[in-house]
């Protein structure tokens, strides 16, 4: 790819439910390639199924690619010479599209009723043909098709596919793809509510916004040669096609159904940008992760955003279908989290502290982060690690409070001792605290493990916590020594339970 050409790319999605990994990956295939040629990144929105459109899907896209960090250089919200970049917006520039692929004898008005053509596919399908039209209106004269349209008649347009001969059209990543013309149909190209479908729609922007490189999903392998057709019948100049990868699901076995993404959800995983999201994973982690399903480098190559505009191949893109992994995304969040600035990691946990209820003061959270930095995979495991911090007092299971292999009595003999050091420390540092229970450890001839798993129940309320006496030093001597006492009191309590 060295000294490409500056290219004009489009990432289209439909605003028709969340956006999603197939979305984000196109998206970030074409940032890159823009970025890698000192191109243009473009958004469009294809909203022509109107039926389909969910409400707040369109604002989800913009957050989406503003919180990936992949900004557009032109779209619908911020403007730009090759508008509008809603597909809604231009009705006439596709009526005028249609109508000139009529003038050139390359399509023709269908007035085929719906019940005519339900009733030719069961006709199809009984006869075990494959569905497609039976091209009854294309026989119809130019003239008279003309005049009904002229009079009302409701119809769509039709593109008329070529019944001899072979289309072959070149894709970067698949090669040559050729495919008898008499196995292509003749598919609607405008609706009778004058919107396009997809094969007028995306062919005509993709010339007037002149795009130089179409990126899409594989999906549209099946309808490829029609829409190269579609784009010959205009006399353009194609763009260079690149069919990426189809996704799996973690099996390896088929599409991602909706029961698969509802049982991923579970673990604590999506499909869904939004979801993602608040589910606590980084946008640097999730690119990462993206970005090498279906690109041919390591798989456990760690990249920044500019280390993968750097790297970017077209050459390198796979057709293999890739499997949804996400122990990958864990890894490569994980791993872009432990690459953060403090500052910034602290700014990326505060919100997720407070929506648990446990708000924290900037100088707390800056002492809290470098304990737990090392220790999460998302921003969401955080609050559940370390919301001890922000609370006044932690109730523990009193039952946990007893010591590994220790009774009640010689726990809560244990927990006063401790209680004593602490009391009795001359500073309140990490260091010198873990020196004094150390030392204590050796002395009663205990295991540490045994003496620190008490301490850590009694001042965090859990048997997983940062660093013990890092965290004791950062909630401070009086919040410790209260916390303490009380699980001396429980311990105590148990211990009378038990004698009685």
């Amino acid at each position: 790819m060295e000294n490409m050409p500056p290219v004009r790319v489009r990432v289209a999605p439909s605003p028709t439910g969340h956006m999603h990994l197939g979305n984000i990956r196109t998206a970030l295939y074409d940032y890159l390639l823009a970025k890698k040629t000192g191109g243009t990144f473009i958004l469009r929105i294809e909203d022509t199924d109107l039926k389909r459109t969910v409400e707040g899907a369109e604002q989800e896209i913009f957050d989406g690619l503003r919180w990936l960090g992949l900004r557009y250089d032109e779209g619908p919200d911020v403007g730009g010479a090759f508008g509008p970049y809603r597909q809604t917006e231009r009705r006439d520039i596709y009526r005028q599209h249609a109508q000139i692929l009529i003038d050139g004898g390359h399509a023709y008005p269908c007035f085929c009723s719906m019940e005519r053509l339900a009733e030719m596919r069961a006709r199809q399908q009984k006869q075990r043909l494959p569905p497609r039209y039976d091209g009854t209106c294309r026989k119809i004269d130019a003239r008279e098709a003309s005049l009904r349209v002229a009079d009302g008649a409701p119809h769509v347009v039709r593109f008329k596919v070529p019944t001899e001969g072979t289309t072959v059209a070149h894709d970067i990543v698949r090669g040559h793809i050729a495919v008898e013309n008499r196995n292509i149909d003749d598919y609607v190209l405008l609706k009778s509510d004058g919107l396009p479908t997809y094969h007028l729609g995306a062919m005509v922007d993709d010339h007037l916004m002149q795009i130089t490189h179409v990126l899409r999903g594989a999906e549209w392998l099946s309808t490829f040669p029609l829409h190269v057709n579609v784009v010959r019948a205009f006399g353009w100049a194609e763009p260079a096609w690149v069919h990426l990868s189809l996704f799996l699901k973690p099996s390896g076995k088929g599409k991602m159904s909706k029961r698969d993404a509802a049982d991923a959800i579970k673990d604590g995983h999506s499909i869904f940008v939004k979801d993602v999201q608040e589910l606590g994973f980084i946008p640097e982690g999730v690119l990462n992760w993206i970005a090498l399903m279906g690109w041919g480098v390591p798989e456990d190559d760690v990249m920044s955003l500019d280390q993968m505009i750097e790297r970017f191949d077209l050459r390198n893109l796979t057709p293999s279908p890739a499997a949804i992994n996400f122990a990958k995304l864990d890894y490569f969040n994980g791993a872009h989290i432990r690459s953060l600035a403090l500052d910034d990691l602290a700014g990326r946990l505060a919100p997720h502290f407070a929506r648990h209820g446990f708000p924290m003061e900037q100088q707390l959270l800056r002492q809290v982060t470098p304990l737990i930095q090392e220790r999460i995979v998302t921003l969401q495991d955080a609050p559940a690690m370390a919301g001890f911090f922000a609370r006044d007092d932690v109730e523990p299971i009193p039952e946990q409070l007893i010591g590994k292999g220790l009774t009640v009595a010689s726990s809560a003999a244990i927990s006063r001792d401790a209680l004593g050091i602490l009391q009795g420390a001359p500073t309140w540092k990490a260091a010198d605290l873990e020196g004094a229970m150390r030392a204590y450890v050796a002395q009663a001839g205990l295991e540490a493990g045994q003496v620190f798993g008490i301490l850590r129940l009694a001042v965090t309320g859990q048997r997983v916590s940062p660093p013990l006496f890092e965290s004791m030093e950062i909630i401070g001597r009086e919040k410790t020594l209260r916390r303490v006492s009380r699980a001396v009191a429980t311990l105590e309590s148990l211990a009378k339970e038990e004698k009685t």
